[in-house]
């Protein structure tokens, strides 16, 4: 289970709508539970730097470095990533699967039609995969 906020949850699905027609994403930071509840305590904004920012997001390489820099001296963790789909559901796409590198954290997905929030841990093993993950607010 992961817990968001609702004023984070607004503003994630804030920037999604000014994002759109491209991917945005960002980080998730505050207390994270490998096999238990994480709770969010801040967000993160990332710029979108793939190639084809309308299908695909990738998080700058510096940015990111940057901001897990912010979370460390704020004394939280890295709960998990989000991104948004525009025009697709919310949940990982065989994209998202196929780059998923965090054992364990999150990937919210918001998605923008319908108007909807999902959230998915990537579990490692042979082959990695999803899992849904309730989403509860604070």
């Amino acid at each position: 289970m992961i817990v968001i906020p609702a004023d984070i949850r607004a503003t994630i699905l804030e920037r999604a709508r000014e994002g759109d027609p491209d991917e945005i994403c960002g980080v998730l930071g505050g207390e994270y539970e490998p096999d238990g509840k994480s709770r969010v305590r801040s967000q993160y904004p990332a710029t979108n730097v793939a190639e084809t920012p309308r299908t695909r997001y990738e998080i700058d390489p510096e940015e990111q470095l940057a901001i897990f820099e912010r979370l460390e001296n704020r004394g939280e963790e890295t709960v998990g990533f989000y991104h948004s789909h525009p025009r697709g559901p919310p949940r990982p796409s065989a994209t998202d699967a196929a780059r998923a590198t965090w054992p364990d954290r999150s990937y919210v997905i918001v998605s923008l039609d319908p108007l909807e929030i999902g959230s998915w841990r990537w579990r490692t093993g042979s082959e990695g995969q999803f899992d849904r993950e309730r989403l509860v607010g604070d």
